[in-house]
């Protein structure tokens, strides 16, 4: 079979179908997906929220608890403790297919049935306002991490210690308002930097200290927006930013978001890879159209996919497999699921350990399971109704034919046949609780046009008590009395608190108290991520220098003054101002 044009059900724009895809859903026996690839992830994205925490009813005990599933979802909720534990039956809610009905409609039957966790928090101490984490210490709104101590808002990231307002961290400690950093010790208001320790304001920079305002640095000291100093004359110059000012912080931020646009990114953030398209890909082979990727080999149309040096290996053979890896393989629209799975497709939160599961969620080290939830340790199950192997393979085939026979339409008239991953409506989220609204951001309007549930979140209503504009400017003048506020953001509203931990921390590094909310802070951040999209585009370096003229090339190119023919993919799209150049004249200027 050859490359194929198809039409979207979803979005009604074609998209193609390559020869190596076509032989990866043999292998699976899958059909062809009928969603192009952004619409197929972005649907994946609306059945997972990964920084909301909600106020619930325990659907055993009848309490109010913390859950990261939102009061509104018709499913029942048990505390997480106890979801784990032996006190209750999954099997309970085992029933046999009804062939007179859709699967989609059955399984959405059983979905009401079947009590889900509030959260999942694994060994884990002091840190009961984190969700999909293991192995925290005292840490609090943290998700999507493991290993950490002390630390608080932080999203996926590894090894943190003492740490606050980050996202995307391998080895962090002491660090503030990061994106995307590693091996770090002391990285303030800085992106995309590793093996670094004491820098404020840096872009890019690696094996670098004591930096301020710098980017595309390697190895450096003492440096202030990319110019050499001495030590005396470094600290001395930093004393003169004043960072425990909120005004002059922000001045400097002001400054430091122009002096980031005059230096060229490399197409693709990523080191180390081989045969690889996408962004924030790093130690990979093989990886197609895919982000946030490490270690991983074979694959294309995924995201969020890791390995954890010394215990997991990456992500392997597979398509449309968003949030988790760690020697994973032959996952086909898969979501939330990893550490140790094989051959799953369909699934929603299934770990660790599952192998041969289809269209199942919550799932926990079972095989041979067709549409199941909540099982522990099970296998040849369908709809949590116990069969031999026998019966359990001759019933998959015929619900298979029965779900291609008779599919399952959803509100908005999108047919789903065996092949397709759970409809949005399906989501326990509204699209606006969701990653899905992080990268591709709708209105209330737009998210229903497209067949996506929009829900108001409804949140505790708080009196405020200071707003943030009448803090204190500077750090230094505040007492501890400021944990006791209720703040009112800048720029949403919403009331929000200094924690103890943050205000130590804070009070300690001399900076000036925050004056958003933790989730407009978040969305601050997140900006300055590259969406999971890409582009075509011509490298931007003209000889001597960039197309825009912003930049000067340091050294002569291998295309002398003649403008650079290379072009490529990117994630950076074009009505950005960012100046782009392919790998050959970013190393010629970085390295």
């Amino acid at each position: 079979m050859t490359t194929e044009t198809r039409i979207c059900q979803n979005c009604k724009k074609n998209f193609t179908i390559e020869l190596e895809d076509f032989n990866f859903y043999k292998k699976i026996s899958v059909p062809p997906p009928t969603w192009c690839p952004q619409c197929r992830m972005i649907r994946r994205f609306t059945h997972k929220n990964e920084r909301n925490l909600y106020r619930v009813k325990d659907a055993h005990t009848g309490k109010e608890i913390f859950s990261g599933i939102p009061p509104h979802a018709p499913i029942k909720i048990y505390e997480q403790e106890f979801w784990w534990s032996d006190g209750w039956d999954p099997m309970e809610y085992g029933r046999e297919y009804d062939f007179k009905k859709p699967f989609f409609v059955q399984f959405r039957e059983l979905m009401r049935e079947v009590p889900f966790p509030s959260r999942n928090i694994t060994q884990s101490v002091n840190s009961d306002y984190s969700d999909s984490s293991g192995d925290l210490k005292n840490c609090y709104l943290c998700f999507n991490s493991g290993r950490m101590e002390n630390s608080a808002y932080v999203i996926n990231s590894t090894l943190v210690k003492e740490s606050y307002d980050i996202i995307d961290a391998a080895s962090a400690e002491l660090s503030y308002d990061c994106l995307s950093i590693g091996g770090a010790y002391k990285l303030f208001f800085s992106m995309y930097c590793g093996q670094s320790e004491n820098l404020w304001f840096c872009w890019d920079c690696v094996g670098c200290s004591n930096c301020f305002g710098c980017v595309n640095l390697r190895n450096k000291r003492y440096y202030i927006f990319n110019q050499p100093h001495t030590r005396e004359e470094y600290f001395e110059k930093l004393k003169n930013f004043r960072l425990d000012s909120y005004a002059a912080l922000e001045v400097v931020k002001e400054q430091i978001e122009w002096f980031w646009t005059l230096f060229p990114r490399k197409y693709i953030r990523g080191v180390k890879n081989f045969n690889v398209s996408g962004d924030y890909v790093n130690f990979s082979k093989n990886v197609r159209f895919s982000f946030g990727i490490e270690g991983g080999e074979d694959l294309k149309y995924c995201q969020e996919i890791y390995r954890q040096k010394g215990y997991w290996e990456g992500g392997k053979d597979s398509y449309d497999y968003y949030n988790w890896g760690y020697s994973s393989e032959l996952m086909y629209e898969v979501c939330g699921s990893g550490q140790g799975c094989r051959n799953m497709k369909f699934c929603l939160d299934c770990w660790p350990a599952d192998q041969d599961l289809e269209y199942c969620m919550r799932c926990v080290s079972s095989n041979n399971l067709f549409g199941c939830i909540g099982l522990q340790k099970k296998s040849y199950c369908i709809f949590n109704k116990q069969y031999s192997r026998d019966d359990f393979l001759e019933l998959r085939e015929k619900i298979i034919a029965h779900m291609n026979e008779a599919p399952y339409t959803d509100a908005h008239g999108r047919i789903y046949k065996y092949g397709e991953f759970f409809p949005p409506e399906f989501s326990l989220f509204g699209y606006n609780e969701t990653v899905a609204q992080d990268y591709f951001p709708l209105t209330k309007d737009e998210a229903e046009k497209h067949g996506y549930v929009w829900r108001e979140i409804e949140r505790r209503e708080y009196e405020i008590t200071i707003d943030a504009k009448d803090l204190p400017d500077s750090v230094t003048a505040t007492s501890d009395s400021i944990l006791k506020e209720v703040i009112g953001c800048i720029s949403c509203k919403r009331a929000y608190r200094i924690i103890q931990g943050e205000y130590t921390f804070l009070r300690f590094q001399t900076i000036a108290l925050p004056r958003l909310c933790p989730d407009c802070r978040y969305l601050k951040r997140f900006s300055y991520r590259n969406r999971p999209k890409l582009y075509e585009r011509e490298c931007d370096c003209k000889g001597m220098k960039s197309k825009n003229g912003k930049y000067k090339n340091a050294m002569k190119h291998s295309h002398n003054e003649n403008q650079c023919s290379n072009s490529f993919v990117t994630a950076y799209t074009p009505e950005k101002p960012e100046i782009v150049y392919c790998e050959q004249c970013y190393q010629a200027e970085v390295v």
